[in-house]
């Protein structure tokens, strides 16, 4: 009797409108957010080695344009005397901030036309080397003692010719808190490491074996593609050469922007990216839109007389994104970062599949 209870109970909440509604909701967001945190989980976590007591075969180009009070960061925390800044026409104190802290600095060559200025960049400081090894970095990134040897050694040991390193978010302001946890869960949801490896590969830090970068071309190969980075890793993989993405763990940290504007920014420039690398097999704008209807159901829910059901509902929401935001206090901006984070994400997406221009760093790219 108790189970033919149980039954008829689990009946009538599948029939009624709203609780039918609620349990779709349950089941696709949560397969969208597991599949988005298996994906994360499959990029192998780079071994830590400790820093070495000989010089290692390996130099550090930093592309910067206007990135004073960032730049010097970066440099600060590589090994000494192994960065070279190629200062990308900035019109603040880059090139004096990089000096400052130790590295060499490099004009960059005027900008070839069709060519987007972060890989003219790199592909300027990489001419200038002889070392086996590359690691191209992001101004605003920044390295523990030891990264180096542990990237270098990690992709001789696989034997790989490019290595992507996915840094830990390193977050500031209350829009990097609010939006960096939700949009990484967005971005791993919508890229296999297993089916679309290349996908993975992120611009912010990628370590390059020389002979095999200058064998496909270098940056200038790819320099007119917004998504440069996952280009170089389709052309390695062309040429049948070992690449992977890995998580840094604490070995690295990035910011990837500063306050609203910067989160705006980043955000145009990602959807442009999203459009470009995979645009219709994605799943990320579809996880963004499925998340976005938690709070209508949980009001349907709420009015419908179904109280208990709708405080599950958010608790469910705040359980799926707990794996991104950790169990602080910083959890409960997981809802809002759901609508924080839609209309920017729209914004960009509509904007690429116009074919629209965006500003980047002062200058007029479009997606490619």
């Amino acid at each position: 009797m108790a189970l033919e209870g149980a039954l008829t109970w689990v009946m009538h909440w599948m029939t009624t409108p709203s609780t039918a509604a609620a349990s779709a909701f349950a089941v696709v967001t949560s397969i969208l957010f597991h599949r988005a945190r298996k994906n994360y989980l499959a990029l192998p976590l780079l071994p830590a080695i400790p820093p070495s007591a000989t010089p290692l075969d390996c130099m550090v180009v930093i592309p910067a344009r206007n990135e004073e009070g960032v730049v010097g960061g970066a440099v600060k925390s590589l090994p000494p005397d192994t960065v070279i800044v190629v200062d990308d026409h900035s019109t603040d104190k880059t090139a004096q901030e990089a000096r400052d802290a130790g590295a060499g600095v490099l004009e960059a060559p005027p900008l070839v036309k069709g060519a987007l200025g972060k890989a003219h960049a790199c592909m300027a400081g990489a001419r200038i080397l002889t070392s086996r090894w590359i690691l191209f970095a992001d101004a605003d990134t920044r390295y523990q003692e030891g990264f180096l040897e542990s990237a270098v050694k990690y992709a001789e040991d696989l034997g790989v010719a490019l290595l992507s390193v996915h840094l830990t978010a390193l977050a500031e302001s209350l829009a990097e808190h609010l939006l960096d946890p939700y949009t990484t869960a967005l971005s791993f949801g919508g890229a296999s490491p297993r089916r679309d490896p290349a996908a993975m590969f992120n611009g912010q830090c990628i370590l390059a074996r020389r002979d095999a970068y200058e064998f496909i071309g270098g940056h200038a190969a790819v320099w007119k593609f917004l998504a440069e980075d996952v280009m170089l890793a389709l052309l390695a993989e062309r040429h049948r050469m070992g690449f992977l993405a890995a998580r840094a763990g604490r070995l690295g940290h990035a910011r990837s922007y500063a306050g609203w504007k910067g989160a705006w920014n980043r955000i145009e420039r990602t959807a442009f990216r999203l459009v470009h690398v995979n645009p219709w097999t994605s799943l990320t704008i579809l996880t963004a839109l499925c998340a976005a209807l938690w709070l209508p159901l949980a009001s349907w829910l709420w009015f419908a007389g179904h109280r208990v059901f709708a405080g599950a509902l958010v608790l469910l929401v705040l359980l799926e994104l707990r794996p991104w935001y950790g169990n602080g206090p910083r959890l409960l901006l997981a809802p809002l970062a759901i609508y924080a984070a839609l209309p920017l994400l729209l914004h960009g997406l509509i904007g690429a599949l116009a074919n629209r221009r965006i500003e980047w760093k002062g200058r007029i790219i479009k997606a490619t």
